[in-house]
């Protein structure tokens, strides 16, 4: 029996980003600007929470970075979200998808997304909006 996640969202604010995790969909998404102080007080729920959700196998994960801005130590956060989630892809069977949206025309967004897609195991699309 599957164990019942209750969703996660934390609204952005400043320098911190908007997390929308929706356990029963499976999107789970970061948003806006992420360029805090310190990551853990952000970061270390929302990766908390993604172990509890990963903790049942097969799920469908639709893992969604809309970010327009973000600093060097949400950028160590990211490659950890993208490590853990080719982990439960290959140990776990889970199917996973990461989509990076950038806005067109932003060549940083855009090469940042090609750096963590070379790191992915897992299907990874750059989109523009």
């Amino acid at each position: 029996m599957a164990k019942i996640v209750e969703n996660y969202f934390i609204k952005g604010e400043e320098e911190k980003p908007t997390i929308n995790f929706n356990a029963q969909t499976g999107i789970l998404e970061i948003s806006e600007s992420s360029y805090p102080e310190y990551t853990n007080d952000i970061y270390n729920p929302a990766m908390e929470w993604l172990e509890k959700y990963m903790e049942e196998s097969n799920r469908t994960i639709t893992f969604n970075f809309r970010l327009d801005y973000f600093n060097t130590s949400t950028s160590f956060r990211f490659q950890q979200i993208i490590n853990v989630l080719n982990e439960y892809h290959i140990k776990k069977g889970g199917t996973v998808t990461i989509n990076w949206y950038y806005e067109s025309g932003d060549i940083d967004m855009k090469e940042n997304g090609e750096d963590y897609a070379k790191d992915a195991k897992v299907p990874f699309y750059l989109l523009t909006y």
